[in-house]
């Protein structure tokens, strides 16, 4: 490869002493050096840059290089400039030379410069090369364009300041990362040389721009630069490690494919516009094979369900989200018939599960016909659907009113980002063919049926089927083939953009018995598809996807088959499918459609060979260097590895030969290639000819014993190699981009775990990293748009290809960009904020990363022992695929990999997969076969090559067998082990006994086993000697090999337990370098140590590596002896590696133990709690009788200790409670280890604030309970101005007139003053209340009136409360789109780079265009809102919290903690889930710490008690009698727990011994019920402080499932200085609903406060004033009692105190409003998913107190009874049906239908109007519906029985809506439906006055209307259309109706009874019919006349008339000729 290099050595001849640094510039390209410190008058760079080129190098083109004194503050200062041409270096190719430089005058300066350059040129090489490597680009680009940004895209670089301060001895200059203190990087590989390796460019590149000043010095910095030294501490092994070695894969445990808790959940709620006339539709929920129905609703369009549905599944993620959801719609199903389809819906789990909060909520779903895909929408179902995984909480939105909903185009059930008009397509799957199949069949059939056939076939029958969106296609079946060709394809017809992600296609292999699958491949259809503007549709290939599975060779029962189904990671190449995918969008107008959606499998034309890409010789080389850790199992039998890449290389169950006699396709296509291969020889010497080629396996070999656990291969200086030859379709172009990417991805992700950990630890400039890191992420994004773009047009470019290069380009452009303009945006203050927008960046590349169409398969190491296969590990190929553009290159080429073989399977989950088989140190090169000159140059340096004997005639390219390795260093490494924590328990105790196994090349040592503890502190010093390494002495001190840190559970009986591991590197000194600051002694860092994918502690510890040189050990920095007589030979961490300690004291407040369990099933008795930190500790005094009285009786005790200065170093604390029994014995109950002191640490209250805000510091450091974090919903100004405010603001609370609109006026006085000045806002908000009445007149909608005192009750409160949270919440999602519609403008227009004011202008342009763009229905529709916000009635409101109350105060730990009392084993599976059962009880207590000595301010403060500390004011801790009153109110969404999908729901509380059950009451068939109810339960805390309140089921038979339960501690809440006993009303009343319910007022309250708090007050003062502390209140100071008389009282000017509590200095706090909570409801036989939730508060009165008044009344709301009377007066224009069998004429035979929604069983009819030849009818007709109306909740309530078979009534709430309809009656047919309305009771149109008027625009336009509500407007009369759809399902109007609504109550009704129909009382007048409405069968002369008389009466006359003139006529004829004769003859 091409190449400048330049060796900077040394400037010379400087003046003055400073720091320099030089900057080194070549086509355009700069690379700065590192900074040279304190040089007098040389500096020494001794430095290599290299410049990778791609074009030849021109004579005249200049290097130039600039000296600068370097500056950490002021800009750099250029000394001097050295510019040359290269015509010399062009020519020779090197060239030496020392020269002076020149100032900015262009004359010559003394200074000087000494470099080397040294050109590569391509000549002697040329003729490897293949054409498509060569890379066209400008000339002026090229610097830019071929050069390795190895800051970007590989190593961590100094680019990104990773190397500050370096000390310079020797030629090699070393050093350290400095100014990082503990959580410094893992020190894996961080260290990145300076010497160049000459193969490979190592130097870190920079790129050169002119930035601000930050960066700049960050770039260059040493020390100055914290932002940008990587600090992956606690993803320790995500950094990367430098040259030669790749990093470790940490997380060992595969962790798809293990089964995980589902619970779906689909409420149906309704459909709408089911298309089909008078149907009985049913709603059918299938989620995979399980199907549930709803109940069938009779003769509707739009039934109303609102059924709950639950399904609960036990699979793995990807089966789960696989799984397809289908909604379809039924007509009149029962049980003989299967019912009609109307239309289905389908969506994947996976669409749902990536919803926000994992729901859709009450969307409406389009139903499409699955057999008629011309048909279009078939109607709309709205469902809620929710999918919970383990640990997923959902939130139930709070949603706004109906209205909104009922717009179903807004809210269609689809994810963002769809259209709404999704069309038809097909989407064709082309199965081409298969190739490298398994064998699956057993040899022995093969024997016996060539016996019998005499040939031998193929032991394989495979078909491919295809499954996606719930269907399946299969190909047809190829007999006995291993490479089956079918040229088939498969295809769907499916709504377009499916909402299924995947499609599977496996190849399955048909079998009489059963069919097994051989592979399974998933397409993803997001990523082969883009629905950008610029997007294309989900095309494929043609391409090879290759599938992984079992092992290959052949049992009849497989135990990985999941692997074949496409579950977990396969472990083995199974095959490869060629195949292709394509989709095409219907036009279903065309009439030749073929209108089903069956899939179809058709037969298509054979595809070109080079159709995928030109087939290319591909060469892998492997060379093991070390393999250790071999698991003891299989230590004792020969141990060889085999490396395989498809099916080359699988020795024993490879290639499965196709019996055919045509010679192996492969070689065929090749045969030019390997003719000399080949020489004519027969089929099998062929396959062992080019066995010959390869080598796959390394020489079997006995292991040897490391230590009692592992083994070891012993390779000392022989490393076997394997090299295998395969041919491959060379797409290597798709790699590539995906590597770029994947190499950008890994720079950021590092990036930002570095930010984190700046966060973390809280370290200065996260800001400033972040900025680097978007910078790299920039320069990384523009380096791949060039790189990519060459496109070759090489072979087998697919669609896709092309279509994917362009978004990827535009994709990383456009990253490119925003991170630019990110970058400077970010802010010491936003850093969060930006942090999460990058993340996203982060998951977009990883997402482009992956490239859908495979080309080489992954490459396969397995360890074989004894012929079997044992474990493996599997490398994607293109991590190790080489290019020779480094940043194409992939991430392990060419490097040395720590690899961990782990167990195939199901085997690897769970302990067995956590135990490593085997780790490898392997280096691996996978390349075209014409570039592999370059495949040994990543190698450490210093082997020789030993080629194969048989190979030896004269083939010098031929691969080494083995390389010996002829230098060897030695090395003793120190691992300095001093603590670990928060490890996992691994005993029964719930601790652990751990030690730490450190590994190190083939050494192994142990610490000390520590017994019982998570917090081992070993502080011990692991001394390997003589630890041999192979290879170059400089080589290895960049780059050492990791060492491994395994923690184990020591116990006495069986095998060690593992605990976790950890990697780490060493830090290296060679034995010239000096022992001493900076990089030595190292310090101690953090290593987060993994068990599978979890984490499980982390490990605090340093290493350090020092080279033994010529006079042995005796030069190496001495050891301290073991200074701890006790330890024994035990070696202490050294000083200046252990941290520096000081004194602290700390205090621990024993307050009590709860809910201890058994122990050995003896209850606890006598517990003791025993703390103990770093060594020292205190017992708390015995509990006497835990029974009696758990609570400690000596509140506080302390104790000393030494803890490290660092307060990230600071051990933790171990609570461990005991319990004394007989005979002195101690038995640990269980124990709590606090690994973070922080937060108790203590701070003295600052003078200045005297706000509580900095005291609340005091408990609990770093809990937001101060006023501003946790007030439930006070606004934000308020919060924020309580912080802000300076002593002395005085608040002023408003009139009580206004307390609705709860304005607060901030007045600002001097503090010392107490005056106060009344701001009023009363006129203008009586203002602007007038206004609003006004225009509600306008609108037509009648002003609401007063309401009444009498009609408010609790539930009107609770209303209105919901109301309010509703609005809350809507503002806050407001609110938040707004700012993120801003931060997108912002980010728009820095893109755009405009100046801020422009942005301010073209934000609201652009606005005003989006809300131009609303249609005015919304514009309409969002006026109508802000008229509609009903100026509500003013009711005094509660808080409602849509939460648990402890989540809104930080669970009441203000004082008190609860610390959770852990026993047993740590459960594996999910972290939290199995945690809850090891609790075995609680300790209540806090802990407070502090430095001594303590200032003397505190102790010295009036009534300071020293046996307290730190503790002052605490209440006692005695036994307390306490009234508990619950209020239970309502429980929503419950888990359904009967057959029938319902449940009958109770209440149970339990609060110690007493439980009360509320089964008589409970509530039939619901999963929302209504409770309602208080329950009232004396307790004596601290016995009895653990509430469980229960929803149970009842069963009539058997006993009553518990559906869900949920607990309160009610002892934290009742000591809680938040003041949690009874809540603060917003009002004081004495009567009325809103009645006060604490026994003491609020003057009683607010005095007690003062008198706890030390406060001065509270005075109240003239004119409703009230001071406390220096604040001043207002407030009214009246009050009416029930009599309506006004008495004076404070209390109001009392409660609006509290109500402002927290703005009072020092002790304030936000004291609990009245409210109700919602707790989620659990199931411990579901743990972690939410089985329902209930809605409560609890209220706890003092025994010692008066006694509290009854409770409130809250049951629920009886419905109202009242009778809607509906008058059908006429109908009009109604279309006519019949035709007449006499005349022909149209004429309809009508009848009106009514009925009320939910009542289809009482639905009346009007008499039969006949014969209506205008559609007119006239009926004066009554219908009389009763029913029971609950107001509040605008439902109509209906009791009724399900079935026959039911026991009881269920309760159902139905919106009140009325259904009319207008039908044809008919006599011997069905009768036939015309038409219908439905009307909302609540609001609907206003009837037209006449006939003309009404119309179809009542209906269409419903939301523009003004509407009415009958339940104000009581009478309404008016005329209103009858619309039905056609069959375009167009709305057509078929009728108009005059109607009168009447509504009266029950009362009314009874008072003035009326008739149905026309009958007395109150009859109706008989309408005055025209004479064609009788019947002509009863009347049928009438009839006959009519008919006659009316119609055709003139035509009567006229035919008779004619009949005359005929009768006269023939009478005429016949008598003529006789006249006549008489005439003639005269007779």
């Amino acid at each position: 490869m091409m190449a400048l290099m330049v060796h900077l050595k040394t400037a010379g001849h400087l003046r003055g002493k400073g720091d320099r640094m030089a900057k080194v510039t070549f086509r355009g390209l700069s690379f700065y050096s590192r900074v040279a410190e304190n040089c007098e008058d040389v500096a020494h760079f001794n430095e290599m840059f290299r410049w990778p080129i791609a074009s030849r190098l021109d004579g005249n083109e200049m290097l130039e290089i600039q000296v600068y004194n370097y500056s950490k503050v002021f800009s750099n200062r250029l000394v001097g400039t050295f510019c040359m041409v290269l015509q010399k270096v062009a020519e020779e190719g090197h060239l030496e030379l020392t020269d002076t430089l020149i100032d900015d005058n262009n004359t010559s300066i003394k200074t000087s410069v000494t470099i080397e350059i040294r050109y590569q040129s391509m000549d002697g090489s040329a003729g490897v090369w293949s054409d498509g490597e060569f890379l066209d680009v400008p000339d002026d680009r090229d610097g830019m364009f071929a050069f390795e940004t190895e800051s970007l895209l590989s190593g961590q670089s100094r680019g990104s300041g990773t190397s500050p301060g370096r000390s310079l001895q020797g030629s090699i200059p070393t050093f350290r990362k400095a100014g990082k203190g503990v959580f410094s990087a893992m020190k894996l590989g961080k260290i990145r040389s300076s010497r160049d390796d000459h193969k490979r460019g190592d130097e870190p590149a920079v790129l050169d721009m002119d930035l601000d000043l930050d960066r700049k010095a960050m770039r260059l910095a040493g020390v100055v630069d914290p932002d940008t030294i990587s600090l992956a501490s606690v993803t320790a092994v995500t950094t990367n490690v430098s040259n030669k070695r790749s990093k470790p894969d940490i997380k060992m445990e595969p962790s798809s494919g293990r089964p995980v808790d589902y619970q779906i959940s689909i409420t149906v709620i309704e459909a709408r516009q089911l298309i089909g006339l008078n149907m009985d539709p049913v709603v059918c929920v299938e989620i995979g094979d399980d199907k549930k129905y709803t109940s069938m609703k009779e003769s509707t369009n739009c039934p109303y369900y609102n059924e709950y549905f639950v399904f609960d599944f036990h699979v793995p993620p990807d089966v789960m989200f696989d799984k397809i959801i289908k909604l379809s719609v039924i007509h009149s199903k029962n049980l003989l018939r299967s019912g009609t389809l109307v239309g289905t819906f389908k969506m994947d789990v996976g669409t749902v599960y990536s919803q926000p909060e994992h729901q859709f909520y009450h969307k409406w779903a389009i139903l499409s016909d699955p057999d008629d895909i011309t048909a279009g929408c078939k109607g709309y179902v709205k469902c809620d659907i929710a999918v919970v995984g383990k640990g997923d909480n959902i939130k139930t939105p709070h949603k706004a009113n109906e209205t909104d909903e009922d717009e179903l185009e807004g809210n269609l059930l689809l994810p963002e980002g769809i259209p709404v008009e999704r069309q038809w397509a097909r989407f064709y799957v082309k199965i081409y063919r298969a190739e490298g199949l398994p064998k699956m069949n057993t040899n022995i059939m093969a024997n016996v049926k060539k016996a019998f056939i005499g040939e031998n076939r193929d032991l394989v029958d495979p078909y491919v089927q295809v499954q996606f969106a719930g269907q399946k296609g299969k190909t047809s079946v190829q007999k006995s083939s291993y490479e089956p060709i079918w040229n088939e394809q498969v295809v769907f017809t499916e709504l377009f953009p499916p909402l299924c992600k995947r499609m599977k296609v496996q190849i399955r292999d048909s079998d009489k018995v059963n069919d097994v699958a051989i592979g399974t491949h998933f397409v993803d259809l997001r990523k082969i598809s883009n629905d950008g503007d610029k997007g294309f549709l989900p095309t494929l290939g043609p391409a090879w996807a290759n599938m992984y599975g079992s092992t290959r060779q052949y049992t009849l029962i497989d135990e990985h088959q999941d692997l074949n189904e496409g579950l977990g990671e396969g472990v083995s190449f199974r095959a490869r499918l060629l195949l292709s995918v394509a989709v095409e969008i219907l036009d279903t107008t065309s009439p030749e459609l073929m209108s089903s959606t069956e899939v179809q499998v058709e037969s298509v034309s054979n595809i070109s060979e080079s159709a995928t890409g030109k087939i290319d010789e591909f060469f892998l080389f492997g060379s093991f260097l070390e393999a250790t850790m071999i698991d003891r199992k299989i230590g004792d039998k020969a141990i060889s590895f085999e490396i395989t890449i498809g099916n080359y290389g699988n020795q024993i169950d490879g290639v499965s030969k196709p019996s055919s006699r045509k010679k192996k396709k492969k070689d065929s296509e090749n045969d030019e290639e390997e003719g000399e291969l080949m020489q004519n020889s027969s089929d099998d010497e062929a396959d062992e000819d080019v066995d010959l080629v390869s080598v796959s396996s390394t020489p079997p070999m006995k292991p040897v014993i490391t230590d009692r656990n592992y083994f070891h291969l012993p390779y000392f200086e022989k490393k076997p190699c394997v090299y295998i030859k395969s041919w491959w379709q060379d797409q290597r172009r798709r790699l590539y981009n995906s590597n770029m990417m994947d190499k950008i991805a890994d720079k950021l992700e590092e990036g930002l775990n570095d930010v984190q950990e700046i966060i973390k630890t809280e370290k200065a400039f996260p800001e400033r990293r972040l900025r680097g890191v978007l910078e790299e992420l920039s320069l990384g994004c523009s380096r791949f748009v060039t790189l990519a773009n060459k496109d070759v047009n090489q072979a087998g470019r697919t669609k896709l290809d092309r279509e994917r290069l362009k978004s990827c380009m535009r994709e990383m452009d456009s990253m490119g960009q925003q991170a630019k303009q990110i970058r400077t945006q970010v802010k010491k203050n936003i850093v969060k904020d930006k942090l999460k927008l990058v993340q996203n960046f982060l998951q977009k590349l990883r997402f482009l990363a992956d490239e859908p169409q495979h080309s080489i398969p992954d490459v396969f190491i397995w360890m074989m022992s004894n012929n079997k296969r044992v474990a493996y590990a599997r490398v994607p190929s293109k991590d190790i695929l080489y290019s020779i553009v480094d940043e194409e290159t992939g991430k392990d080429c060419g490097k040395v990999k720590a690899v961990f073989l782990k167990l195939p399977g199901k085997k690897g989950f769970g302990p067995a997969g956590w135990t490593v088989q085997s780790k490898l140190e392997l280096y691996l090169w996978l390349g075209l076969n014409k570039q592999r000159k370059d495949f040994l140059c990543g190698l450490p340096n210093g082997f020789e090559e030993i080629k194969s004997a048989k190979m030896s005639h004269g083939l010098h390219s031929v691969p080494p067998v083995s390389l010996v390795y002829n230098m060897k260093q030695v090395f003793q490494l120190r691992a300095h082990m001093y603590q670990a924590r928060s490890l996992f328990a691994a005993d029964n105790s719930g601790l652990s006994d751990p030690f730490a196994r450190v590994f190190f090349s083939t050494h192994s040592q142990v610490t000390e086993i520590l017994s019982e503890t998570l917090c081992p502190t070993w502080d011990q010093l692991l001394v390997f000697d003589d630890v041999e390494l192979f290879g170059e002495a400089s080589e290895l001190r960049d780059d050492p090999p990791i060492i491994v840190v395994e923690i184990f559970d020591q116990d006495t009986v069986g095998k060690a337990e593992f605990i976790g591991r950890t990697f780490a590197k060493p830090t290296i000194k060679m034995c010239d370098e000096h022992y001493g600051p900076p990089r030595f002694p190292p310090q101690l860092e953090y290593y987060q140590i993994y068990r599978g994918n979890h984490a499980a502690g982390e490990l605090l510890a340093a290493f350090e590596l020092l080279q033994i040189g010529q006079g042995g050990r005796a030069d190496l920095p001495p050891l301290e002896g073991p200074t701890d007589s006790e330890r024994g030979p035990i070696l202490p961490v050294p000083m200046g590696i252990r941290p520096i300690l000081s004194r602290y004291r700390i205090e621990v407040l024993f307050w009590g133990l709860r809910d201890l369990k058994r122990i050995n099933l003896a209850q606890v008795d006598r517990p003791r709690v025993d703390i103990e930190c770093a060594g020292r500790g205190v017992q708390s005094v015995l509990i006497q009788n835990y029974k009696k009285n758990p609570n400690f009786s000596t509140l506080v005790k302390w104790f000393e200790v030494d803890l490290p200065e660092n307060e990230l170093l600071h051990p933790p604390l171990n609570i461990r409670v005991v319990d004394c029994r007989a005979f002195g014995r101690y038995i640990l109950v269980g124990s709590h280890a606090v690994s973070s002191l922080r937060r108790f640490i203590y701070t003295t209250p600052d003078k200045a604030s005297n706000n509580w805000a900095t005291a609340a510091k005091l408990m609990n450091g770093y809990m937001v309970l101060t006023n501003g974090g946790s007030q439930p919903r006070s606004s934000p100004s308020l919060s924020s101005r309580t912080f802000s405010r300076p002593a002395g603001d005085i608040l002023v609370n408003m009139d009580a007139e206004h307390l609705v609109r709860k304005m607060d006026t901030v007045v600002k006085l001097d503090a010392t003053s107490d005056a106060v000045v009344k701001v009023d806002m009363t006129e203008e908000e009586s203002d602007r209340d007038k206004k609003k009445k006004k225009k509600k007149k306008k609108g037509g909608v009648e002003e609401e009136e007063e309401t009444d005192e009498r009609m408010l009750d609790w539930w009107s409160k609770y209303f209105a409360s919901i109301e309010t949270l509703k609005e809350t919440l809507r503002a806050q999602d407001a609110a938040q789109a707004e700012a993120e519609e801003r931060e997108d403008l912002e980010i728009a227009a820095e893109a755009a780079d405009i100046t801020h004011d422009d942005l301010l202008l073209k934000g609201s342009r652009a606005k005003e265009k989006s809300r131009e763009k609303k249609s005015s229905k919304d514009r309409k529709k969002a006026a109508d809102a802000s008229d509609r916000r009903p100026v509500r009635a003013k009711v005094d409101e509660l808080v409602v919290y849509n939460k648990e109350l402890e989540s809104e105060y930080g669970n009441f730990e203000d004082w008190l903690h609860t610390f959770n009392l852990y026993r047993g084993k740590a459960g594996d599976d999910d972290e939290q889930a199995l945690d809850d059962d090891r609790i075995v009880g609680r300790f209540k207590g806090s802990l407070c710490m502090y430095k001594l000595p303590v200032s003397e301010e505190i102790t010295r403060e009036a009534g300071f008690d020293p046996n307290m500390g730190m503790f002052q004011s605490i209440p006692h801790n005695d036994p307390i009698g306490v009234l508990v009153r619950v209020y239970v109110v309502r429980a929503t969404d419950l888990h359904p727990a009967d057959i029938n999908g319902k449940a009958d729901p109770y209440v149970v509380i339990k609060l110690g011994k007493s439980e009360v059950k509320d089964k008589e009451n409970y509530i039939s068939k619901q999963l929302n019920p209504v409770f309602g109810k208080s329950f009232d339960i004396e307790a004596t805390f601290p016995m009895e402080s653990m509430l469980t309140v229960s929803v149970y089921d009842w069963d009539l038979v058997g006993t009553d499932d518990l559906i869900g339960e949920t607990k309160i501690d009610l002892e934290n809440r009742f000591y809680s200085k938040y003041r949690a006993t009874c809540g603060i009303s917003s009002n004081y009343s004495v009567h009325g609903y809103n009645v006060w319910r604490d026994p003491l007022k609020p003057s009683q309250i607010l005095a007690k406060l003062c008198k706890d708090g030390k406060i001065d007050g509270p005075h109240y003062g003239p004119g409703g004033r009230i001071k406390v502390a220096n604040r001043v209140f207002q407030g009214p100071t009246e009050i009416e009692d029930e009599n309506g008389l006004k008495k004076q009282t404070e209390e109001h000017l009392a409660l609006t105190v509290l109500t402002h509590w927290e703005e009072i200095p020092r002790v304030g706090c936000k004291l609990v409003p009245e409210h109700v909570e919602t707790r989620p409801l659990l199931n411990p036989d579901k743990p972690g998913i939410e089985q329902g939730r209930i809605e409560m508060w609890v209220d706890m009165f003092p025994m010692d107190m008066p006694a509290p008044g009854p409770a409130i009344d809250t049951a629920p709301r009886k419905p109202k009874r009242y009778e809607l009377r509906v008058i059908i007066w006429n109908t009009d224009e109604v279309i006519l049906e019949d035709d007449d069998y006499f005349t022909g004429e149209k004429s309809s035979d009508i009848f009106v239908r009514g009925w009320l929604k939910g009542q289809q069983e009482d639905r009346q009819d009007t008499d039969v109007h006949y014969h209506s030849l205008t559609g007119e009818g006239n009926f004066n007709w009554r219908f009389v519906f009763p029913f029971d109306y609950l107001m509040a909740e605008e439902k109509i309530v209906i009791s009724k029985k399900e079935s026959m078979f039911s026991w009881d009534e269920t309760e159902y709430k139905i919106p009140p809506r009325l259904t009319l309809q207008v039908w044809d009656a008919d006599h011997f047919s069905a009768d036939d439906f015309l038409g219908a309305i439905e009307l909302d009771l609540n609001r609907f149109p206003r009837g037209a006055k006449t006939a003309k008027q009404c119309s179809l625009a009542m209906i269409r336009n419903e939301q523009e209307l003004p509407t009415i509500s009958i339940f104000k407007q009581k009478r309404v009369k008016g005329w209103w259309p009858f619309v039905a759809r056609d069959e375009n399902d167009e709305m057509e109007l078929t009728g108009k109706v005059e109607a009168e609504l009447h509504l009266v109550t029950a009362e009314e009704a009874e008072k003035s009874p009326v008739g149905l129909g026309r009958n007395e009382p109150d009859p109706l007048e008989k309408p005055n019919r025209p004479d064609t409405t009788f019947l002509w069968f009863l009347s049928p002369l009438k009839a006959i006349r009519y008919l006659v008389c009316n119609r055709y009466k003139w035509l009567i006359i006229k035919m008779v008339l004619a009949l005359l003139l005929l009768i006269m006529l023939g009478l005429f004829l016949y008598s003529m000729p006789g006249y006549l004769v008489k005439k003639l003859l005269g007779a």
